[in-house]
């Protein structure tokens, strides 16, 4: 059963930014997540939305999505999303 890496994120350094998705996205492939969706302006159902960007990583199964989350590579490239904006992140599974 597939699941999938949520985050809503408030960007505020563009450029690392980018930096962290380009990092992050070389390690979850090899854990065969991609993405299915990064949007920068996500419109909101609500009145209110704290975040500037969304994004949707598909992983086979639970097991490789931590298996991508716990690897040792992830973490080094964490340093960078904290330098460019804030993430709000959760694990779901379609069911």
């Amino acid at each position: 059963m597939s699941a999938y890496f949520i985050a809503n994120i408030r960007v505020s350094d563009e450029v690392e930014c980018q930096k962290y998705f380009e990092e992050e996205e070389n390690t979850f492939s090899k854990c065969n997540g991609e993405y299915l969706v990064v949007d920068k302006k996500p419109g909101s159902l609500l009145e209110e939305w704290d975040y500037s960007s969304l994004i949707l990583i598909k992983f086979p199964d639970k097991d490789a999505l931590y298996e991508w989350y716990d690897s040792d590579e992830y973490p080094l490239v964490l340093k960078d999303r904290a330098l460019a904006a804030n993430y709000d992140t959760v694990e779901a599974k379609i069911v």
